[in-house]
């Protein structure tokens, strides 16, 4: 059976692509199948203006902002030979008011659908909680990322608990080296590793971190911080590099120059892979507990990393029995003592690091994908 997939999808720079290019990758490693294209058909989401070399699966484009294309793409999905339809939801990928202009697609289709909520929101506004209803109400099943996602849909939504189930979020087959050989390679020999990956904007919460080194390096100057990631597409059409450079001037505020290095790079799964080989301690420092899934905390505990997070939902689920350290928001003091702690015991890190490496075991995407 073909399966129709919508979202957006590389290389479109997006972690919802990521997300939907691995998912589909995993459904054919669990089929016989040669290529996606035999088995999914991809509905890609692009920017209005956009002009991307997509791949042959992508058989149909919906400019996010025009009516019309989602519209044609019902029409396409139901006259193919595609027999299930699934939808990577997030609301900032499609087009209206929070994304309301995926609705008549989905009501047009023909085919079973299948949800994959990527945010569900505890305080939804009007148009957000209608639009989560909405797609609900047509769906045959729903997927979410952590339990407490479920009990937002009920207690919130009113949707039937037994339409939900929790698939986690998968994570690639990660050819790891080892993490002295990952630190050569980038000349980091004998240096301790501090990461953090992403599309930077604000609510990464990056300063944070920045405000902690200075008390650190006061008694461990032994680390490099690498803060890896491009700036968000619609961050940098809305704001430019505003918030990159007041990062880099905290640096200099803090003569961090030798402890902290920009990678200003969308980078490829292969390199990201190498990164987090290379990291002893990763950081996800944000600043909203309102976030229920996080793709780059998936891909650290799957690296089998030492984690330290703020306690967002999803930090709080995945990080849960010994799993990872939490700090509070914005709280710079407590995460120089975290920090502090681990950098200088190397048994408490490598404790973290097993725990985390054991529970991704389960995260890999062909199993993820089965399920």
């Amino acid at each position: 059976m073909k399966i129709a997939l919508i979202g957006t999808y590389p290389p479109r720079r997006c972690g919802i692509g990521t997300f939907t290019h691995n998912l589909a990758k995993a459904i054919i490693q669990n089929t016989n199948d040669r290529n996606i294209a035999d088995r999914i058909m991809i509905a890609a989401v692009t920017e209005d203006d956009a002009e991307y070399e997509y791949p042959e699966e992508v058989q149909i484009i919906i400019r996010q902002n025009q009516q019309n294309d989602y519209v044609r793409a019902a029409n396409s999905i139901n006259f193919s030979d595609a027999g299930i339809c699934i939808l990577e939801h997030e609301f900032g990928i499609f087009g209206g008011d929070d994304g309301v202009y995926i609705l008549p697609l989905l009501h047009r289709l023909k085919i079973p659908l299948i949800v994959t909520f990527h945010t569900v929101l505890k305080d939804p506004s009007y148009t957000q909680k209608l639009i989560v209803e909405e797609i609900s109400r047509k769906a045959a099943r729903i997927v979410v990322m952590s339990r407490l996602a479920v009990e937002f849909l009920t207690d919130i939504y009113h949707i039937p608990k037994e339409k939900i189930v929790v698939i986690e979020h998968g994570v690639p087959e990660m050819e790891l080296v080892s993490r002295r050989k990952a630190k050569s390679r980038f000349g980091l020999d004998g240096k301790k590793v501090l990461l953090t990956f992403g599309l930077l904007s604000r609510n990464k919460g990056i300063e944070t971190v920045l405000h902690s080194l200075p008390e650190v390096l006061k008694n461990y100057d032994n680390f490099l911080y690498i803060i890896l990631g491009a700036t968000h597409p619609n961050v940098l059409k809305h704001s430019g590099e505003e918030y990159r450079n007041s990062l880099q001037r905290l640096v200099k505020q803090y003569n961090l120059e030798n402890h902290v290095y920009f990678v200003n790079e969308f980078v490829s799964e292969d390199k990201l892979f190498e990164y987090l080989s290379a990291a002893d301690i990763y950081l996800t420092p944000y600043l909203s507990e309102a976030q229920i899934t996080s793709g780059t905390l998936t891909y650290a505990v799957g690296a089998g990393c030492a984690v330290v997070s703020t306690p967002y939902w999803h930090a709080r689920e995945l990080l849960g029995n010994g799993r990872g350290r939490l700090f509070e928001f914005r709280n710079s003091r407590q995460l120089s003592s975290i920090l502090l702690e681990l950098l200088q015991d190397d048994e408490k890190l490598v404790a973290l690091r097993e725990k985390a490496f054991e529970y991704g075991k389960k995260l890999r995407w062909p199993r993820i994908a089965k399920q």
